[in-house]
């Protein structure tokens, strides 16, 4: 048996709770820095961004509708299912060329932000919304409300904390998002997109592609059926592309440049704040026994 050839892995796209091969039939050999062949894995097209979006489209309404501590038990169901395949994905990073100490403290940072985000669920409201003062005879509230669906290119030389350090305030505000994984080490993410899909998560609120970055990000970037693009790397000119390609239906942009997301500068209720929209409602205060109620 020596002589035997390795069947490598298929690593598929996840779209909408399910494992579908790319529309496009095409796929790629990912490799690491030996040029050892790790696995094949799917190079996404427009179609299968056009799905994934249509799949977070319709999962939005349920999603942003749960109540924000559902929200965080399912965030912390995530954590234990990544801490019980641990062993998993060490040795997938290992293989994509971390040192054994370097994945292991990934995976468990990885873990460790899953639950920073689902105590921050039902919180943040109280920190970001406001009971704003006015001179008239009136309640004027702020408070914040998911934008919608978020589409992001995860950091590309983090495979998995730079990927859940993106998804996790995303969702834990009530969006919804479509991911374009790390093209040089995608195989922590689709194996995330399994821990996804045998936790509590419902399908379609995270989707993850996987692909070329120069190919698919017109597409992640001027959609328009997509509140917000997030982009975590520091290239400038598709910087500039996403911002013009952001203008045609006046997506917000979020960038994320230089962030080091191993450390806890990459966690913070602010990340979750920059996918909010601002609502502001104003509220007549009744008379009550021919007197103004006051505050």
């Amino acid at each position: 048996m020596s002589n035997r050839i390795e069947v490598l892995k298929t690593y598929k796209i996840y779209i909408g709770g399910q494992f579908p091969r790319t529309e496009s039939g095409r796929t790629y050999v990912a490799t690491n820095a030996k040029g050892e062949n790790l696995a094949n894995v799917c190079l996404s097209s427009r179609k299968d961004v056009r799905d994934a979006v249509g799949s977070a489209r319709s999962a939005f309404g349920g999603w942003s509708a749960r109540a924000a501590f559902n929200r965080g038990q399912i965030l912390y169901r995530i954590a234990e299912m990544l801490e019980g395949r641990k062993a998993q994905f060490i040795d997938e990073l290992i293989k994509q060329g971390a040192t054994k100490t370097a994945a292991e403290n990934e995976v468990s940072l990885s873990i460790d932000r899953l639950i920073y985000y689902s105590g921050w669920c039902d919180k943040y409201q109280q920190i970001f919304s406001a009971v704003n003062p006015v001179a008239s005879s009136h309640f004027n509230f702020s408070v914040l409300e998911p934008m919608g669906v978020v589409t992001a290119i995860a950091p590309q030389e983090n495979a998995l904390i730079g990927l859940v350090s993106v998804i996790a305030p995303i969702i834990a505000g009530g969006n919804t998002c479509v991911i374009l994984a790390s093209q040089s080490k995608p195989l922590s993410a689709i194996t995330f997109a399994e821990v996804l899909n045998s936790s509590d998560l419902p399908g379609g609120v995270v989707n993850i592609l996987t692909g070329k970055v120069a190919e698919l990000l017109p597409y992640f970037s001027d959609h328009m059926d997509v509140n917000a693009v997030c982009y975590a790397e520091s290239d400038a000119a598709s910087k500039k592309m996403v911002k013009e390609n952001a203008s045609l239906n006046v997506k917000r942009v979020v960038l994320y440049e230089n962030t080091k997301w191993m450390t806890e500068t990459a966690q913070s209720p602010y990340f979750i704040n920059d996918f909010q929209e601002v609502k502001t409602t104003w509220h007549p205060i009744e008379n009550i026994g021919g007197a103004k109620a006051g505050y």
